[in-house]
């Protein structure tokens, strides 16, 4: 069982930074890729950012390349959003999601087994 509990999420103007955290319980937490997800009203859950277990991968959605970095700490069970140049577009609740499996769909939110309760991101105009 792992959980997951994401921090740092707020209200921000438009080209502000943010970063998110989120913390795992678990000691196998340094086994699995993580991901981060967000969510806006009315709209289907998305992709955001993934990392691999020893970082020596990360993958980023299109909208969000050059503005976002995940990163993680294995010795502190958490993975990190940082998040610039924030647009009104990204306002969303934000997801952390652990992928104890890796099948190869990495981008969908059925890869991922575990999700934390999430944490709201509004970026004003």
């Amino acid at each position: 069982q792992v959980q997951l509990v994401e921090s740092g999420g707020g209200l921000v103007q438009a080209g502000g930074s943010l970063k998110l955290s989120c913390a795992a319980s678990g000691r196998t937490f340094r086994y699995y890729a993580m991901g981060w997800f967000r969510q806006a009203p009315g709209k289907e859950r998305e992709f955001v950012a993934r990392i691999s277990w020893n970082s020596g991968g990360t993958y980023y959605a299109d909208s969000v390349k050059g503005r976002f970095t995940i990163s993680r700490d294995n010795a502190k069970n958490t993975v990190y959003l940082q998040m610039n140049s924030l647009k009104p577009e990204d306002t969303a609740v934000y997801y952390c999601a652990a992928d104890t499996v890796s099948s190869g769909s990495e981008y969908s939110p059925n890869e991922y087994e575990y999700w934390g309760q999430g944490t709201q991101v509004t970026v004003s105009s």
